[in-house]
C-alpha cells in the first residue's frame, strides 16, 4: 500500500469518514474506496453508514444525491469542478411547455442530473430501473430527461407509451460507433459486446447485452464467456478484472474516457479529509423538492 493510501486510511479514522468511489474513477482512487458502485447505489448507502463524513469520488450531481439523501451528513467532494454535462442539459421551460401541451404528461428524469432538474421531474429513474418504472406509470405521454439515448432504448421496451425525447447525451458513450464495435469484434471474434443503454440506438443493436454498469459487471462474471467487449467508461475495467481475473477485457472504443471523474485523485482527497474543503450544501427547498421523484422512484421500484 502506498504512502498516500496509509494516509487516506489514518485520516479516515481521524475524521469519522467512510470513501465512496464511483466505477468511473481512477484504478488507485477505487483501491482507496470502502465501496464502489454507482451513483445510486453508493447514495443509498451512504445512508446505512454510521460515519459522520461521507468523501464522494465522482461528479457534482453524485455529491447532491447523497446530501439529498443523508441531510445530517457531511458530504465532501475531492474536486468541486468534476461534473457531468449530461446532469444540465435539460430547460425548465420546456417542461413546463409541454406540461401545458400534454395533459397527461409525466417527467421522468434520469438519476444522472442536477438537483435542480429533479425538482421538476414526476419520477427518477436509473439506467438499470427505468423500463420497470415507467411501465408502472398510468401516464401515456412520457417526457424523458436529459439523455435521449437512454429515452430511446426505454421507449422500445416500453411501445405502448408515447415519448417524447429530450437532446441531452452523455459524450462518453455517444462517442461509442457501430463502425469502432465492428473493428473490436473483428479483432476479438469470440467476445461478447456489452454495452450500456446510453449508447446510441445503432450501437445497442450490436450489442449481446444491455445494462447499467453494475449489471454489465454482472454479467461478464455470471457469463460462461471469457472475452468481452465493454460498450462503457474504461473505469469499470478495474472492477471486472478484479472479479474476473481468468477473463479478458477490451475497449469498444479508444476515447471511452470520463475526463470530469478522471480529475478525482488521492492527493484531493487528502486534501478535503485534512481540511473539510468542497462540502456540499443543498437548501432545505431544494433536498425537499428533489426528494419527491426520488422517493417516488423507491415507491415504484419496490413494487412487484
Amino acid at each position: 500500500m502506498s504512502d498516500l493510501h496509509n494516509r487516506i486510511q489514518q485520516l479516515k479514522k481521524e475524521k469519522d469518514a467512510v470513501i465512496l468511489a464511483h466505477y468511473y474513477v481512477h484504478d488507485e482512487v477505487q483501491q482507496a474506496a470502502d465501496y464502489i458502485g454507482d451513483s445510486f447505489y453508493l447514495s443509498k448507502l451512504a445512508t446505512k453508514t454510521g460515519a459522520d463524513t461521507i468523501v464522494y469520488c465522482g461528479v457534482s450531481f453524485m455529491g447532491e444525491s447523497a446530501k439529498i439523501l443523508n441531510p445530517e451528513k457531511r458530504v465532501l467532494m475531492p474536486d468541486e469542478t468534476a461534473d457531468c454535462p449530461m446532469a444540465h442539459m435539460a430547460d425548465p421551460d420546456r417542461i413546463t411547455r409541454l406540461r401545458e401541451e400534454y395533459e397527461d404528461l409525466a417527467v421522468v428524469c434520469y438519476i444522472n442530473s442536477t438537483a435542480e432538474l429533479k425538482c421538476y421531474a414526476d419520477v427518477c429513474v436509473t439506467s438499470s430501473n427505468a423500463v420497470k418504472i415507467v411501465k408502472k406509470l398510468p401516464n401515456k405521454n412520457i417526457f424523458f430527461i436529459p439523455d435521449e439515448n437512454l429515452g430511446r432504448y426505454v421507449a422500445e421496451q416500453v411501445p405502448e407509451k408515447n415519448f417524447i425525447f429530450n437532446d441531452g447525451f452523455c459524450h462518453v458513450h455517444a462517442a461509442v460507433s457501430p463502425e469502432q464495435v465492428a473493428a473490436a469484434k473483428a479483432s476479438h471474434p469470440k467476445a461478447k459486446f456489452l454495452a450500456h443503454p446510453e449508447c446510441k440506438t445503432d450501437v445497442l443493436e450490436l450489442a449481446d447485452f444491455i445494462g447499467s454498469t453494475s449489471e454489465i459487471i454482472d454479467y461478464a462474471a455470471s457469463c460462461e464467456a471469457e472475452e468481452f467487449i465493454i460498450g462503457t467508461e474504461l473505469g469499470v475495467l478495474y472492477e471486472l478484472k478484479e472479479k474476473n481475473p481468468g477473463k479478458k477485457f477490451y475497449s469498444a472504443g479508444a476515447a471511452l474516457c470520463c475526463p470530469n471523474m478522471k480529475k478525482i485523485s488521492l492527493e484531493k482527497i487528502i486534501y478535503v479529509l485534512e481540511t473539510g474543503a468542497n462540502e456540499v450544501q443543498v437548501t432545505d427547498e431544494l433536498r425537499n423538492r428533489a426528494n419527491v421523484p426520488l422517493n417516488r422512484m423507491l415507491e415504484l421500484a419496490s413494487q412487484a
